[in-house]
């Protein structure tokens, strides 16, 4: 069996002093996967005894950013998806392994008023492209925070957030056309009916005490691999950050 864990950290640094080390060793991952480190190199010294690390960080400083900590040495190591625009933020790292690829990845947010709609939406036809030619060689994991609730299932309250980041009807639906494509979401592939499985919840009005939350992070992987899938778990429980972690077994 190995284990993949992703979680958005929403800054590092900030997630050091709140439990990161601790939930690291103790999740034991054999691939770990982090997004909005809101770093620049140098600025942490992580001792991951056993891991390997690789790093993409935004040129904007104090913004976006990925990384992967990996027991299993890659074939080869990517950055961004080799498109000039959409590689300045840091949000894109693929390994290559023997039986498939990781793709880390931390989508755009369409932000409020939906000012990064229309380029959120050049990146997902981008991402999913680049998807495609991965998969074409061999099969891809893809985790990250993708900052869309797909489902009505995946938020507390679909009916008020329809036009808002994350939740549009134009989202949802390259999310759709992802899948399409030829791709599985992992969770709700073992648990089509589960309700109030979230990942993000707001840090205002005690949201996460009240699990008023959205379900953005996820493992997605080639349709050929589900069979793979062992399980596909959320780990809500995790504090340090207004995502939790989300966790992929394989065998």
């Amino acid at each position: 069996m190995m284990k993949l864990v992703s979680w958005n950290v929403n800054g590092l640094r900030a997630c050091l002093n709140k439990g990161f080390l601790e939930y690291f060793k103790d999740v034991d991952a054999d691939i770990f996967s982090i997004q909005e480190t809101k770093l620049q190199e140098g600025q942490v010294e992580l001792d991951l005894e056993g891991y390997e690390q690789y790093w993409n960080y935004a040129t904007k400083k104090g913004y976006s950013g990925t990384a992967v900590f990996t027991k299993h040495t890659p074939l080869s190591v990517t950055y961004g998806i080799g498109i000039e625009e959409h590689d300045q933020e840091g949000r894109l790292i693929t390994l290559e392994f023997e039986d498939f690829y990781l793709v880390n990845v931390y989508t755009p947010n369409s932000q409020r008023g939906l000012t990064r709609l229309n380029y959120r939406m050049e990146w997902e036809d981008a991402f999913r492209n680049y998807l495609l030619q991965l998969d074409a060689k061999k099969p891809v994991i893809s985790c990250g925070d993708k900052n869309v609730a797909h489902k009505e299932i995946d938020l507390k309250n679909p009916k008020n957030n329809r036009k808002n980041a994350g939740f549009t009807d134009e989202e949802r639906q390259k999310m759709t056309e992802l899948l399409g494509a030829g791709f599985v979401d992992s969770f709700r592939y073992l648990y089509p009916d589960k309700e109030g499985a979230y990942t993000w919840w707001s840090y205002m009005f005690k949201a996460r005490e009240r699990n008023i939350g959205w379900r953005i992070d996820y493992f997605i992987v080639s349709e050929r691999f589900k069979e793979n899938i062992l399980d596909s778990k959320i780990d809500s429980h995790v504090l340090g950050s207004d995502h939790c972690p989300v966790v992929l077994e394989i065998q």
